[in-house]
């Protein structure tokens, strides 16, 4: 599990009462360029992304908005999806309907949930958020390997993930959940560039 790690001389405030952490901790937390999430109450700390893994989310930013239905909305981090009081999550992208969301957050699974991995958070990409969107019901889960690159995409069937895909290179897969869209990874190298 992912250890809380901080700054020199900024130590974020301790946990309520020495309990663990919950919705209200995160807005003390320094607005440092980390990201802050909650998962069973336990803090998670990430630090910024890198060029890769953003020039990849950027890119499939533009091929999800691009045919996103008005009716939804298409938003990457920092973002808040709070589930309830001890897991609230900010995956690098989501989907979710426009009546869904609040001024401050998310307060139910969205439609699709994208997770770039980084060194920093990949354990925990592949496990606790993966299982905490598969019980929240989250209908699609993504996860995007910026090395590669590769995209794997799950959906929810009743309640466990089905592996629907696993893209590589050239290879082209049409998604149906949270709407028709076809993906290829090579779409998302800042080498073809």
């Amino acid at each position: 599990m992912a250890t809380m790690t901080t700054l020199p001389h900024t130590e974020p405030p301790p946990a309520r009462h020495g309990g663990p952490f919950v919705r209200a901790d995160l807005d003390a937390m320094p607005d440092d360029g980390r990201r802050y999430e909650l998962i069973d109450g336990i803090l998670i700390v990430s630090p910024s992304p890198r060029f890769r893994h953003q020039f990849v989310l950027s890119e499939l930013n533009d091929v999800v908005k691009a045919a996103c239905p008005d009716d939804l909305v298409v938003l990457f981090a920092p973002f808040d999806i709070a589930l309830d009081d001890a897991n609230v999550m900010q995956p690098d992208l989501l989907v979710a309907r426009k009546s869904a969301f609040t001024e401050r957050d998310l307060p139910t699974a969205p439609l699709l949930a994208v997770e770039v991995l980084s060194p920093s958070t990949a354990r925990v990409d592949r496990t606790l958020k993966w299982d905490r969107y598969r019980t929240a019901g989250t209908p699609a889960y993504w996860i995007v390997d910026p090395g590669t690159p590769a995209i794997t995409i799950w959906e929810l069937e009743g309640d466990r993930y089905v592996e629907r895909a696993h893209l590589t290179g050239d290879a082209e897969h049409t998604v149906e959940i949270p709407f028709p869209m076809t993906l290829r990874a090579s779409a998302l190298d800042p080498q073809d560039r």
